[in-house]
């Protein structure tokens, strides 16, 4: 399930490279179409129900996540349209930063010295990432741009992980993300109206490009991830996550509607940041992992497991 939830996050940034239409409206149409295969799964579950004890914060909540999602959407999908493939896909995954930050900042939940090495390094692989595009490329001469809103876009959905955060506890996977996302569609329809980014009468080349980022980014992709957390450590799932700039850029590369190969800076970068995000996600592993001389084994029937 993991490496089928790779394959299926990696295509997101190729594909949105292939769209032609704004991003509000790849985030409109790759939310709604979500959106309606959720409500399938919710129905056919019985876990619509679970809405029933929801309190008006939770629902402040899940709008509030919505909004910092639909965000994400726009400023990492127009980064996409300005800088490479390799560099947005990323930078954008530098949102464990933001995580750990806005953790011990909010949270008090201070990060291990191994987390904070990790960042330490991953900020570093973007100052590479950055100063390399800072004069822009032959291919993307607005990507210093591109890599700016690709950090917007870490930053935004770090935020989104850290403020739908109790919502998730309360809430199981169908319930929570048919939440959330109907939210954040609700504020892309929103935005869009307000702009005037048109949604309707899209060419069938750019449904069927919308079909694919709601089915393998969407669906597959975060819904696989979040599967696994069921059966395999969290930090497993980190690592995994983080194949798919990989991913991405060997699809860029090998597309011919899209052919794009990363400059050196780019690549030294993206190496720098996925070795230190690695850093972070095996150390804090480690470090929170219990002492079998001092901690008791773990009783398999906790419900809290």
């Amino acid at each position: 399930m993991l490496l089928a939830a790779v394959l299926g996050i990696s295509v997101s940034g190729p594909l949105a490279r292939l769209s032609a239409a704004a991003p509000l409206a790849i985030a409109a149409w790759r939310l709604g179409l979500s959106v309606g295969l959720i409500s399938i799964f919710l129905v056919a579950t019985g876990s619509w129900r679970e809405y029933r004890s929801l309190a008006r914060r939770d629902l402040l909540i899940a709008l509030g996540a919505g909004a910092v999602l639909a965000l994400h959407f726009w400023s990492w999908i127009m980064s996409i349209s300005l800088t490479t493939v390799a560099a947005s896909i990323v930078l954008v995954n530098l949102h464990p930063v933001v995580m750990v930050a806005g953790s011990a900042l909010f949270l008090h939940e201070h990060p291990t010295r191994a987390q904070v090495s990790g960042i330490a390094v991953a900020m570093l692989g973007a100052v590479v990432v950055a100063y390399g595009d800072a004069g822009g490329t032959a291919t993307a001469p607005n990507a210093f741009a591109g890599d700016l809103l690709a950090l917007i876009g870490a930053a935004t959905v770090g935020v989104y992980y850290l403020v739908g955060r109790s919502l998730r506890q309360r809430l199981s996977l169908w319930p929570y993300v048919g939440l959330v996302y109907g939210a954040c569609l609700a504020v892309v329809l929103l935005l869009a109206t307000i702009t005037g980014v048109p949604l309707w009468s899209q060419p069938a080349r750019e449904m069927w490009i919308f079909a694919g980022i709601a089915l393998g980014p969407m669906m597959l992709g975060h819904t696989g991830f979040n599967w696994s957390l069921r059966h395999v450590p969290a930090y497993v799932v980190s690592l995994a996550l983080l194949a798919e700039p990989v991913g991405a850029t060997l699809l860029a590369a090998f597309l011919p509607g899209i052919a794009e190969t990363p400059s050196p800076w780019t690549m030294t970068g993206g190496v720098v940041i996925l070795v230190g995000l690695a850093v972070g996600t095996l150390g804090g592993a480690r470090d929170a992992a219990p002492d079998p001389d001092i901690d008791p084994a773990p009783d398999p029937t906790d419900p809290r497991r």
